[in-house]
């Protein structure tokens, strides 16, 4: 079994200027939970009829009532952070080790995922853990997949006015699937809806997540852009959906013009700033801002779910049913509801409050919480497709020559990842038999071979053309 990266651990150091300690009501953190979570399973849910289906042009959605008359169901946008959170929940820790994540998504993850988490998904069978699942060389969707948004909005929610710390808890959960700048959506996100729970205006809750950006960041160029051109058509969003179409709609109609995390920020960014905190305007115009917008409407819906709270939410006569409706995580509750789901995070939440040096305390009968309030900050330089490359050759090579020579799994995970390095070539000429017959092996692994003929291009071109090189090819479904 390969293992890689650092378990991550709390408490976090403080730097001297974060700012005062904040206390909030228990019952008030709880609906404020709730009240993001909540919205977003409606941004989710009622989106999914838009998803993908404004490319060229915006949504022409002119009213919307939030409602969910058969209550919720899972949905990818909110069911793996759900895997996650229900074992966190249940056994106290935060910070999941790669080999526990791994069992999890085999164990409870085989259906309804897509993109960058199927293809990790894939690499698990062959042994892979995070972070090796979502590295750049080795899984091609990882450069641009907006896995690292949604399914991040949990751990904002789990670490209530500490974005840093929300932001080392979602990279943590994102990093199976993605990497480079798609994990800057994570640290933006966390950030922002960890800010929700003591900043109430968009655009400062906008500049708290732009401090968590590593300053080179595309996306750090993308909301520069969104809030220039909010200020420059503050009464027209048509005209920003167009400038963000001009500019990042620019790959030839493939994936990344659709799944792209770029175009995906923006719309996210763009529906908060032209909602200005008004839920059900934000979801609207989330949905016609297009490309994924059930997941920017998730994403959005959450900020403003924690500005709002669940029991405004229930003020409005809307038609929502508490349930939570499982159907596609293996062996987990059939009965869960959105308010179980919402007290897991909550459970979380209080754990990571009290882990972070917060309190917790009882006054004329009522809960509070003292919550260490964090500065956002930048976590971790971006890396590059060839550094990350360079570091993995160093951190695997020296592992590829044994398990040639090792169980099959071993050695299909070894021409795996000769070929995604480049190590290939060295290896059959060196050591052909066992190369051949690690080659095999791979063969006998037809998940992974559709994802390797199934990737993007021009990502998945480099591993697709030297497996074909080697007699791979796609198997029958």
């Amino acid at each position: 079994m390969i293992l890689a990266g650092l378990l991550l651990s709390l408490p976090l150091p403080r730097p001297v200027d974060d700012p005062p300690a904040v206390e909030i009501a228990a019952d008030v953190l709880e609906d404020r939970i709730h009240g993001g979570l909540l919205a977003q399973i409606l941004g989710n849910l009622n989106g999914l009829p838009h998803e993908f289906k404004y490319i060229e042009e915006p949504g022409r959605v002119e009213s919307y009532t939030p409602a969910l008359p058969e209550g919720a169901r899972t949905d990818d946008d909110t069911d793996i952070e759900w895997v996650y959170l229900h074992e966190m929940a249940r056994t106290g820790e935060i910070f999941l080790p790669p080999g526990r994540v791994r069992e999890l998504w085999r164990t409870h993850i085989n259906k309804g995922i897509w993109c960058a988490n199927l293809y990790a998904r894939c690499l698990m069978d062959l042994g892979l853990e995070p972070p090796l699942t979502g590295r750049l060389p080795l899984n091609p969707w990882a450069s641009f997949n907006i896995s690292g948004q949604f399914v991040s909005e949990c751990f904002g929610l789990a670490a209530p006015a500490m974005p840093r710390t929300a932001s080392r808890i979602g990279l943590h959960y994102t990093r199976t699937a993605v990497d480079g700048e798609p994990l800057q959506a994570t640290r933006l996100f966390c950030t922002m809806i960890a800010s929700a729970f003591v900043e109430a205006d968009p655009r400062k809750i906008l500049e708290a997540g732009l401090a968590a950006l590593d300053p080179s960041s595309a996306l750090a160029a993308v909301a520069a852009d969104v809030r220039r051109w909010r200020d420059e058509h503050p009464g027209d969003w048509r005209a920003c959906r167009f400038k963000v179409k001009e500019k990042y709609q620019r790959h030839g109609g493939g994936m990344r013009d659709r799944n792209g995390h770029e175009l995906n920020t923006a719309g996210v960014l763009a529906a908060l700033l032209y909602g200005g905190g008004d839920l059900v305007e934000t979801l609207r115009l989330a949905f016609n801002f297009g490309w994924d917008a059930d997941c920017n409407a998730a994403t959005a819906g959450t900020i403003v779910g924690v500005l709002r709270g669940r029991r405004w939410m229930e003020g409005q006569g809307w038609t929502i049913r508490d349930v939570y409706r499982n159907t596609t995580r293996d062996e987990l509750p059939r009965d869960e509801t959105i308010s179980g789901f919402a007290a897991k995070i909550a459970a979380v939440a209080r754990r990571v409050i009290l882990a972070q040096g917060g309190e917790e305390r009882v006054r004329d009968g009522r809960r509070f919480f003292l919550i260490r309030a964090e500065r956002p900050a930048p976590l971790e330089p971006l890396p590059t497709p060839e550094g990350r490359r360079e570091e993995l050759r160093q951190e695997l090579g020296p592992g590829l020559e044994r398990d040639l020579k090792g169980a099959a799994q071993d050695r299909a995970r070894a021409a795996y990842l000769a070929i995604a390095l480049g190590e290939a070539d060295r290896l059959a000429a060196a050591h052909p038999s066992d190369w051949a017959a690690a080659v095999e092996a791979l063969g006998r692994f037809p998940g992974v071979l559709r994802a390797i003929f199934d990737a993007p291009r021009p990502f998945g071109d480099r591993i697709r053309e030297r497996a074909a090189a080697e007699g791979l090819g796609r198997p029958p479904k």
